[in-house]
């Protein structure tokens, strides 16, 4: 199996490149990154050496020639896999929409015109309209008003429309590999890390708020067994437990603060722009407003979670304390905390949708 992976430096794309090599004998693995990744101090060195083992192609999906040189990329792949995405991009960075609209319709295209046989495309359960039930892969993509992040996967949504490509919708997916990288996005300058997960901890959340996590190695394994299976179509990817306002505030710390959403979410606002935080308010709104999903269809092709959500959850949390992650832009970053502090200015691109 040949595959090409955008995005193969971030989170699902490194555990996607390690569940293929360790499930798939012989796995070509083309990894496609804006910026390939540094290969760590003390692995081995030559062509595609890192963990685990991938071939790389430079690429900014976004740019105007990314489309020819995607098309030459894919060419002879039996599949594609688009996991490139723009989470909480930095000022310095692309314009969110450059990368995450314009270039999936590079990769679309350029894998039609390649004559790719398999395309998968990351989505997510942000994109769907709220709900007060569990959605399936049926209901509307709306996206969540205030979300840059929803409103832009509800975007890609419309995009697809027409095209021959497989649609995954994770819920909110975690790792440990990612603790360093998520740490910088979340948390403020103020709060140490290693205060996370401890007992004495307060946490503020508001009554009502539920999620579900899944670990980014079943995720992977859901996107393995929809290439096996041939499947077409859209699929919800989460752990069908739903964890609370308590349980995840002891996850997270000790124990819960009732708080508002509309206090949590005003306060929100004055720190962003101060740039005491880096979380803009529209993460909040969508953590509120994000729908929960019915798994049954992915289930219908043999796929089952491997990871506890709460477990999985509790690993995560405590990666992000320890400020630990895996490498390329997983991996930790030298300096203090101290230097993200952005005052007087937002400390990201705008979040807001």
């Amino acid at each position: 199996m040949r595959v090409v992976v955008t995005g193969a430096s971030g989170s699902v794309g490194t555990a996607l490149r390690r569940v293929l090599h360790a499930d798939v004998p012989g796995a070509d693995v083309l990894g496609v990154a804006r910026r390939v990744p540094a290969t760590p101090r003390g692995a081995p060195r030559g062509p595609g050496a890192g963990p685990p083992r991938t071939s790389w192609l430079s690429c900014d999906i976004g740019a105007p020639s990314a489309e020819a040189v995607l098309t030459r990329a894919f060419t002879g792949a039996d599949a594609v896999v688009h996991l490139a995405w723009a989470v909480q991009p930095g000022p310095e960075e692309p314009a969110m929409r450059r990368t995450n609209l314009g270039g999936s319709a590079h990769v679309v295209r350029a894998a039609e015109r390649a004559g790719v046989p398999r395309v998968v495309v990351a989505s997510s359960v942000a994109a769907y309209t709220p709900a007060d039930h569990a959605v399936d892969e049926d209901w509307p993509c709306g996206g969540v008003p205030g979300s840059a992040y929803s409103r832009q996967k509800a975007e890609l949504e419309r995009l697809l429309d027409g095209h021959d490509v497989v649609r995954i919708r994770p819920c909110a997916v975690v790792q440990p590999d990612a603790g360093a990288e998520v740490g910088r996005w979340v948390l403020s300058p103020l709060l140490p890390p290693c205060a996370l997960g401890r007992k004495w901890l307060p946490v503020p959340l508001w009554s009502g708020l539920r999620a579900q996590v899944v670990h980014a190695e079943d995720v992977a394994r859901a996107i393995l067994v929809i290439l096996r299976k041939g499947a077409t179509g859209a699929f919800n990817v989460a752990s069908e437990e739903v964890l609370d306002a308590d349980q995840l505030a002891r996850v997270f710390g000790g124990f819960r603060v009732p708080v508002p959403f509309g206090l949590l979410e005003g306060l929100a606002w004055p720190t962003w722009r101060a740039g005491l935080q880096p979380m803009h308010p529209g993460w909040l709104r969508l953590a509120d407003r994000a729908s929960i999903v019915d798994v049954s269809r992915l289930r219908a092709l043999g796929w089952r979670p491997r990871h506890a959500p709460r477990d999985a959850l509790a690993e995560f949390v405590a990666a992000v304390a320890e400020g630990r992650g895996s490498w390329g832009p997983l991996a930790p970053r030298a300096g203090g905390r101290w230097r993200r502090l952005g005052w007087g200015r937002p400390v990201r691109q705008s979040q807001g949708g």
